[in-house]
């Protein structure tokens, strides 16, 4: 996107889990109100880009700058408190409590600005709100996705980090909170999303990274990495 200022900058970063190297080498940079699609099949290094950029998982190699700030070295919470949000595949919402506390546990906000931006996150997901006062644990699937990205909304995020955010969800779900994730680089929230539902990740995507054995083997406008053949896109899920 011309003349918009990046979010975030990833230089030549490299991961490994004991001797398996889960990316090597990875280089990008992601402009502010943009969505990124990271495509590639299991075990291609998305999940491991997305923990390395939240700092769950530390850099054996390279950098990571958010907002022009080299955050390589620093803890996850600190990254968070930049405008870093990471929703981990799974639906990892509290069970016990609502989905009321839910949301609200992850705003550390005064009471008006945590009512602002809970009405945001309803606004986003209007099939929350008559589902405030239940406990989390006895939401569909669905319901408990928007949750974790509605919890994950309550940060106010500029950056935010998904994965695998349609998994387990029937197609005419997985339509809607695409639709839902579109419009948060609308609004202002940069999107960086691990998905291998590529029909659903390219149609709401304006850019794709593809990841092969944790390198980084295309780069480009979603819809030019829809027409490489030789990338075998069917082969990576659903689409």
């Amino acid at each position: 996107m011309s003349g918009i200022a990046p979010i975030l900058c990833v230089q030549h970063l490299g991961v490994r889990y004991g001797r398996i190297e889960a990316l090597r080498n990875v280089s990008f940079v992601q402009d502010q109100r943009s969505i990124v699609a990271l495509l590639g099949p299991n075990g291609a290094g998305k999940s491991s880009l997305l923990r390395a950029a939240m700092g769950l998982v530390p850099a054996v190699s390279g950098s990571v700058q958010f907002a022009y700030r080299d955050v390589t070295k620093e803890a996850p919470e600190s990254r968070a408190a930049l405008g870093i949000a990471y929703v981990p595949e799974g639906r990892r919402v509290f069970p016990g409590l609502t989905a009321r506390e839910n949301l609200d546990v992850a705003a550390f906000a005064p009471a008006a600005e945590r009512k602002r931006r809970r009405d945001r996150v309803l606004a986003l997901f209007p099939a929350l709100e008559p589902q405030l006062e239940r406990r989390a644990w006895q939401l569909s699937g669905g319901q408990q996705q928007m949750l974790a990205i509605g919890r994950a909304l309550m940060t106010a995020p500029k950056l935010l980090l998904l994965d695998e955010p349609s998994i387990g969800l029937a197609p005419v779900l997985v339509e809607q909170l695409f639709a839902r994730v579109a419009s948060l680089a609308v609004e202002g929230t940069a999107v960086l999303m691990a998905e291998q539902n590529t029909a659903a990740a390219l149609s709401v995507a304006e850019r794709a990274i593809v990841l092969r054995d944790g390198r980084i083997v295309a780069d480009g406008a979603a819809e030019a990495i829809r027409k490489r053949p030789e990338l075998e896109l069917s082969d990576l899920g659903p689409g």
